[in-house]
């Protein structure tokens, strides 16, 4: 087995984004005549998509909605969120994180974004911090009707990324995730990944325990030794 990917979350891992979220949340929600509760965006939102948060959300409260007004209530808060990013003079990018994309690339690796969030909102970002140019394959909230811990963003990168790169004949277990939430880490998983959990939004001894590798932040990874347990494996694959 060798590491050809990696494969980025978006929220929490490439921008310090969720206090933002969490405030557009319960915004949308005192918009609905509904109250918010401490503790609920952390249960239904972190590491998830917009419509399965919104969508459960809702329904503790008794509100079923209709795909339609789901989808509205979608539309404002992305449009709430693009506003309050432009009112941010320099967007709340991760310290390190284009020093370990260079990192990724000069080991020849591929990278895409897996995420929950949508298209426009994960464009806009990589788009202002120049950073889109390193991501050739995104996997948004809006390509998929599952959200994490669902595998299915992961598995439709690794399909992207073999039409893009068909010479890698790329294998799902090829590649690595780059999580820091626990619905992220299953999603990686379950697709037959091996996951960094970095510590930007859970305590790192609650990742350390679901995650291959945890890592405080990002420059804390070691390539090396993590490029040498996938030959490892590769090694003991062959052996058995």
């Amino acid at each position: 087995m060798t590491l050809k990917a990696v494969l980025f979350d978006f929220n929490g891992v490439i921008i310090n984004d969720e206090p933002i979220h969490k405030q557009l949340i319960e915004q949308l929600f005192i918009e609905e005549n509904l109250r918010p509760k401490r503790g609920e965006f952390r249960q239904f939102c972190l590491g998830r998509s917009d419509r399965a948060c919104i969508n459960e959300l809702f329904a503790s409260r008794g509100r079923v909605l209709s795909e339609g007004y789901l989808n509205q209530l979608i539309v404002r808060k992305a449009q709430a969120y693009q506003q309050h990013l432009e009112t941010l003079e320099t967007l709340p990018i991760y310290p390190g994180l284009e020093d370990f994309i260079f990192k990724l690339q000069a080991a020849g690796l591929k990278l895409g974004v897996v995420s929950g969030a949508l298209r426009v909102e994960i464009e806009t970002v990589l788009n202002r911090a120049q950073l889109a140019q390193h991501f050739p394959v995104i996997v948004a909230g809006d390509d998929i009707t599952t959200s994490k811990p669902e595998p299915d963003g992961y598995l439709l990168a690794v399909e992207r990324l073999k039409q893009q790169y068909p010479e890698l004949d790329l294998k799902p277990w090829e590649c690595l995730a780059i999580e820091d939430t626990p619905a992220g880490i299953q999603a990686a998983y379950h697709a037959t990944m091996q996951v960094v959990g970095v510590a930007n939004t859970y305590p790192f001894h609650m990742l350390q325990r679901q995650a291959s590798w945890t890592v405080d932040y990002l420059a804390d990874l070691e390539l090396d030794r993590v490029q040498h347990d996938y030959e490892q494996a590769m090694i003991e694959q062959k052996a058995g």
